[in-house]
């Protein structure tokens, strides 16, 4: 593998329950985010998935230091930008950028496009010289698909898709090197999330990109990514290549969350196995001890109630290579094949 551009260990962040109005008393934390570690190599894309409220957009934020965490590192180029501030975290910001979710919100409506993707040049004089800038915004629509006549018109005169390709425009303003992306294509339709995607793999080439992209989509994130961490109440369950999560995932909860992705073949789906998982995701300002999945998991025991599982190649696949040597947070770990190879 490449040399990492991104590190992330132990990575933390509780938000503070508080009672009282004058007196205010910390009586508890949601723990949104609870020990994430993953590595991001330089040209890679690392897909994280996992349900909602699993803590997915809370690390995106950290990344970007939108968010302080409570605990941990996250390391560019070996530095450390969780201690940074000041002209040092701008210059990193320079380097790390995001395109959010909505692509209806995260677009100021008084702002034409020229000026929305021209921001980051005023707070980054010096990546672009004042006359400069409008033919480099133009330049910029053309690379995401758009007209660059465009330039003077505002976010509603858009659709959905194409207001996601000027965030994307925006985020590749400063030319940076790693872009997370947090569900780019959650709110937009099919097609147009298939447009957007293939935008993003061009793009990825063309300016040598890192990517960390969160959604729920499975099928997509196998599409896009090299590498998948699979996220369960604030902490990774499973990471690894995307042919070693989809075709050997021994995580009781990926295989759960693979045994719904849609099969378009219907022979397919007549043989596979689905796994109907019971109760509710448990409250991250209460999660159960030892193993957070133990409360929904058909396997759990009582060791599970009673010891955090960690992150790691599970014993019985350490000795032998395979695709199911690659970690997973279970006690109990076992290889089970749960999308069906395609019928010929």
């Amino acid at each position: 593998m490449a040399e990492a551009i991104l590190e992330v260990r132990d990575l933390v962040k509780h938000y503070p329950l508080t009672q009282g109005i004058l007196f205010k008393k910390q009586v508890g934390a949601v723990k949104a985010v609870d020990g994430v570690s993953f590595d991001l190599a330089a040209g890679e894309t690392l897909g994280i998935v996992g349900e909602s409220g699993c803590g997915k957009s809370t690390v995106a934020k950290m990344l970007v230091n939108l968010e302080r965490p409570t605990a941990g590192q996250i390391k560019y180029k070996g530095e450390d930008i969780t201690t940074m501030s000041g002209r040092a975290l701008k210059a990193v910001r320079r380097n790390i950028q995001m395109v959010f979710q909505d692509p209806y919100t995260s677009l100021n409506p008084r702002m034409t496009v020229g000026d929305i993707i021209g921001e980051p040049y005023e707070i980054h004089p010096e990546v672009a010289p004042k006359g400069d800038r409008r033919r480099k915004v133009q330049d910029l629509l053309d690379v995401v698909g758009l007209n660059p006549e465009y330039i003077n018109r505002y976010p509603h005169q858009f659709s959905g898709g194409q207001r996601q390709r000027i965030g994307i425009a925006r985020g590749l303003a400063l030319r940076p090197e790693v872009i997370v992306a947090d569900e780019p294509v959650s709110a937009l339709d099919v097609s147009v999330q298939a447009q957007v995607v293939n935008l993003l793999d061009r793009l990825q080439s063309e300016f040598s990109l890192s990517y960390v992209f969160i959604a729920h989509d499975l099928s997509i994130v196998r599409h896009i990514s090299d590498r998948v961490g699979v996220m369960y109440l604030g902490r990774v369950v499973e990471i690894g290549r995307d042919e070693e999560i989809y075709d050997h995932p021994t995580h009781p909860y990926t295989q759960a969350l693979l045994s719904a992705v849609p099969l378009p073949d219907p022979s397919a789906r007549e043989h596979r196995e689905r796994i109907i998982l019971t109760g509710d995701v448990p409250s991250p300002a209460n999660p159960p001890s030892g193993c957070t999945f133990r409360t929904r998991c058909w396997k759990a025991q009582e060791r599970c109630a009673q010891e955090v599982p960690l992150l790691a190649v599970p014993a019985e696949f350490r000795l032998a290579e395979g695709p199911a040597h690659h970690p997973s947070a279970c006690h109990f770990a076992e290889e089970k094949r749960v999308v069906p190879t395609e019928t010929g």
